[in-house]
């Protein structure tokens, strides 16, 4: 096996590579900033302003980026979440901006309302039996509106991240009577009710104010339960299946891709500051650990990767 190790033999037998089209750069845009500021808990990353969004996309696209998906955080919020569905709420415009100066930059949303409820949850919570849950029902129209906001804005790809029960097939309804056919669903299928998203919950403004989302993003614990919510979801219509986070969930993204469908894999917020941490205190070479960290998500079955790095590793691509 040695002989296939020889320095200028690796590079011909190497079997999973990290392409430029394999990222998407998930980008913050802030309804109430005048200028990009800094994410304190995700050293390296920052929150934009709508009038800045399209320029930082542009710098990306330069470097090689081919799509980006924006979360972004309104200027008001209710117990609705209505702003997340305004033709011009932060979204919104900004997808309008980014296609007027990029309409090859292929554009992706969180259709969610956590960003946009005042008690941060991911939907509807009036009506319910028990008062820290979703409703799930009263919940479904609010994500056809927000879809199909983003998609007359201009979006290529929603995603729905709720982990609502029969999402996708209400979100594909709506987009198919309204006339959007060829706009994708990402379905974050197999999202998991993870201590990894903190430091997201302070970039994005969504932390809940009461509770927890262990009703409505699964159990770290289950795998088969994985399984089962993306058949689902690719049986209701979902055209890539989404699961998050990334490294820990490597046995789930390995299940997940013999479905036969594009999968997709979240490297979220905590796995990115606990990398920027480690290297920040002298503790491991960040370039070799992220390179690392995208080859397994990558061998395990990932066609996609979302990873705030992606900026960083475009660069070294060319290097």
């Amino acid at each position: 096996m040695r002989r296939q190790r020889r320095r200028k033999i690796i590079p011909l037998l190497q079997e999973n590579w990290i392409r430029k089209e394999d990222l998407i750069y998930p980008l913050f845009v802030d309804e109430n900033l005048e200028k990009c500021e800094p994410i304190k808990s995700m050293p390296g990353q920052f929150s934009y302003s709508v009038h800045e969004i399209a320029g930082k996309a542009e710098e990306l696209a330069l470097i090689g980026l081919k799509a980006v998906i924006l979360f972004g955080i309104p200027k008001n919020k209710d117990n609705t979440g209505s702003s997340a569905y305004n033709e011009d709420g932060v979204i919104q415009k900004s997808i309008r901006l980014i296609k007027e100066k990029l309409p090859e930059m292929v554009i992706i949303t969180d259709v969610c309302a956590c960003e946009y409820t005042e008690n941060g949850h991911c939907g509807i919570t009036a009506g319910c039996h028990d008062s820290i849950d979703l409703d799930n029902d009263l919940s479904l129209p609010l994500m056809e509106k927000i879809a199909l906001s983003h998609a007359k804005a201009g979006a290529d790809i929603v995603a729905p991240s709720s982990m609502l029960d029969g999402v996708v097939m209400s979100i594909r309804k709506s987009l198919d009577l309204a006339g959007f056919q060829e706009v994708l669903i990402l379905s974050y299928s197999s999202k998991f009710a993870s201590a990894l998203y903190g430091p997201f919950r302070d970039a994005a403004k969504s932390g809940f104010s009461f509770g927890d989302r262990t009703t409505y993003q699964m159990n770290p614990a289950n795998a088969r339960e994985a399984l089962m919510e993306s058949e689902l979801d690719f049986k209701e219509g979902a055209d890539i299946l989404m699961v998050k986070p990334a490294s820990f969930y490597l046995d789930i993204l390995s299940s997940v891709k013999k479905i036969g469908i594009p999968v997709a894999a979240y490297q979220v917020s905590g796995e990115y500051s606990m990398i920027k941490a480690a290297s920040m205190n002298g503790w491991i070479n960040e370039r070799a650990i992220v390179m690392e960290s995208l080859i397994s998500i990558k061998r395990a079955g990932a066609d996609l990767i979302l990873t705030y790095f992606a900026e960083e590793v475009l660069r070294w691509l060319d290097e």
